[in-house]
């Protein structure tokens, strides 16, 4: 009750000494939770793509640079791969920049090479990559001049053309007529949704690629471990390449590895902005030892009186450290409330973005883990404070003007 009283007799200051501490708190919040729902929203697009899976790319520069390595898979190499031990099955994309025509306008995007004639391995693209038909069919066996197009092309939103693109239309690849035969549903993200998928002989063939792979996905047999097997992938490659261990011309991850180094990207990102959230709560915690340091010089008269009628130097060391904590956590309290509506906020834009998939996550940890370092914060900064009132002798105090 004295601590409610203490502070409805000085409201202005009070409230200004919570924005720090609430405006720490709502940085913190704010960005943990977009951070931790962009690593959870990765993680689940890896977990439904399945951790049996293998990728091998060219070059050493991994999954963001490997398909613009100067030295390419080949089809020699990929049925290396599916001869390795512990493949199960093993499968190609091949992909290009290339220009697209409809009606009359011309646009560029990536052209995606699937593997018509492999059903096994059009199963495992798909299933991986989410490359699924909400209107028509996939590409098939016996497909040449036919595509799908991405989610961009027909549905109006953020879209491609100014006309959308239907069942049976016409669009031009390269100089090429291709047969709309599916419009895939939405991945997520924009630069996905405005692909066209088309046959991956033909692909190579309207690039001029004869032999070119972009990718290789291998899925690992039951009883086998895909780090093993991707040993196994390493070797058989560079025997078949004739290159010798670490100066290989080809990258080789299990996708287990590409979530630990994406994961390992995205702590370092978060960690770096909330030490710079960190910073203003660092100045809400010097505006609290401010107000209390003041605090302290308004009441010593009063406490003079409490020490003159008894109360111990502990007592009246608590009533300010709890004072302190007392604004810590009225300021974590609306911080977090603010830190919410701002993680929903970023996750609306990212939405308005074309990135749905995109979520603010709030675990309980986080709430609470912020409400109890808005305490501490508080009363941490109110500790020297108090133990200047608690020094204070009661005559000096009582004398104080």
């Amino acid at each position: 009750m004295l601590i409610l009283r203490n502070f409805s007799r000085r409201k202005l200051r009070g409230w200004l000494t919570i924005l720090g501490i609430l405006i720490g708190i709502a940085a913190v919040v704010a960005l943990i939770s977009v951070a931790q729902g962009l690593q959870d929203s990765i993680a689940g697009q890896f977990e439904k793509m399945g951790t049996n899976k293998i990728i091998i790319m060219p070059g050493g520069g991994g999954a963001f640079f490997g398909a613009f390595a100067g030295q390419g898979l080949t089809e020699k190499d990929l049925d290396v791969v599916k001869k390795s031990e512990g493949v199960d099955v093993a499968t190609e994309m091949f992909f290009r920049m290339g220009k697209i025509k409809f009606k009359d306008e011309t646009k560029t995007t990536y052209i995606i090479g699937f593997p018509s004639e492999d059903k096994e391995g059009m199963e495992i693209i798909i299933s991986m990559q989410g490359f699924d038909a909400e209107k028509g069919r996939q590409i098939r066996a016996g497909d040449r001049y036919k595509a799908t197009v991405g989610y961009r092309y027909w549905s109006g939103d953020n879209a491609i053309f100014d006309k959308n693109v239907g069942l049976r239309d016409t669009i031009n690849i390269e100089g090429k007529d291709f047969e709309v035969v599916g419009l895939i549903k939405r991945i997520g993200n924009p630069e996905d949704d405005a692909q066209i998928y088309i046959p991956v002989d033909t692909a190579r063939e309207i690039f001029d690629e004869p032999d070119e792979v972009t990718y290789i996905y291998a899925q690992v047999k039951d009883g086998y471990t895909p780090d093993k097997v991707a040993e196994n992938i390493k070797k058989d490659l560079r025997d078949s390449r004739d290159e010798k261990k670490g100066e290989e011309t080809f990258s080789v991850q299990t996708f287990e590895q590409l979530m630990a180094q994406v994961s390992q990207v995205l702590g370092v990102v978060g960690s770096v902005l909330v030490i710079i959230a960190l910073i203003s709560l660092l100045v809400g915690g010097i505006g609290i030892m401010n107000t209390m340091y003041t605090s302290v010089l308004e009441r010593t008269r009063e406490i003079g009186i409490m020490k003159a009628v008894g109360a111990k130097n502990s007592q009246i060391m608590w009533l300010f450290v709890l004072e302190s904590g007392f604004y810590g956590i009225i300021g974590g309290l609306m911080g977090i409330a603010l830190g919410f509506s701002m993680g929903k906020a970023g996750e609306l834009a990212a939405a308005a973005a074309g990135y749905p998939n995109l979520m603010a996550a709030f675990p309980l940890w986080l709430i609470l883990g912020s409400l109890f370092f808005a305490f501490l914060v508080g009363a941490i900064s109110g500790m020297a404070p108090a133990r200047a009132a608690a020094r204070l002798r009661p005559v000096q105090a009582l004398r104080y003007e």
